[in-house]
């Protein structure tokens, strides 16, 4: 086993640490869902094995702003630690806890993510129970304009493992945001077009057809989709204008 694997022991603590928080979150009548990749995890059996495993820094939630002082409440009794002086400054739209004992970092989002594009998810945090639908995590991994390997797998573990279907990855869900905000559909498209090709290139992945299929039906389904005049607008500059952010490193999640 590489030195960097966490080996199968640490992904099932992790999984069963997210489940634990979620489940304490409820008795105490607050609203949190696990996103990122801890959430591809929970929902993807292909993301536990090669090639699509990978290890996880910490896990991430999705939570609500209002909800935001009995947060700490919520981790002080499960073990954690804020991060007092990142909280202070941030803490109306992030923050952060630490497990000392065993070892596992938070990182709640309240109301809205922002990467390279921004998304509120306050309506979808009720859509399911422990994550949020897979629509909004696979919209996650295509919105980060610099894509790197976890990025990739985590992409392909949705799509290897869920198909373009209502009861799925909800593809009208997809192409209904997207077509409102150019900015996210290039950057969405684009990334879709390296995930493919990463797919193509990478060893030994035998869910390489069924991943290609559910791009072309997901790429079909959003060119298809009427464009907002919001959409139609922004078009015109195109690509002459930066259409993403640039997170600073010190607040990029590791999603």
């Amino acid at each position: 086993m590489d030195a960097t694997d966490p080996g199968p022991r640490m992904l099932n603590s992790t999984i069963a640490e997210a489940r634990r928080l979620l489940a304490l979150s409820e008795e105490l009548g607050l609203t949190l869902r696990v996103m990122g990749g801890v959430a591809v995890r929970m929902r993807c059996p292909s993301a536990s094995r090669a090639p699509l495993a990978r290890d996880y820094a910490d896990i991430d939630f999705a939570g609500l702003g209002s909800q935001r002082g009995a947060l700490s409440e919520l981790f002080g009794r499960a073990g954690y630690e804020p991060h007092a002086e990142f909280n202070a400054l941030h803490g109306h739209r992030r923050q952060f806890y630490w497990n000392p004992d065993l070892q596992h970092e938070a990182d709640v989002f309240l109301d809205t993510f922002a990467m390279c594009h921004e998304m509120d998810f306050r309506a979808r945090l009720a859509a399911e129970t422990e994550t949020l639908p897979l629509a909004d995590l696979l919209l996650f991994k295509l919105q980060v304009i610099e894509t790197n390997d976890k990025d990739f797998k985590d992409a392909l573990a949705i799509l290897a493992d869920h198909p373009i279907a209502p009861h799925g990855i909800d593809g009208d869900y997809v192409a209904e945001y997207l077509a409102g905000d150019w900015g996210w559909w290039r950057t969405a498209t684009l990334v879709l077009e390296r995930v493919e090709r990463y797919a193509a290139e990478l060893p030994e992945f035998i869910q390489l057809p069924a991943v290609a299929r559910s791009i072309d039906q997901l790429r079909d389904r959003v060119t298809r989709q009427p464009k907002s005049r919001r959409w139609r607008i922004r078009a015109r500059i195109g690509d002459r204008k930066r259409w993403y952010e640039l997170p600073e490193e010190s607040l990029n999640p590791d999603l």
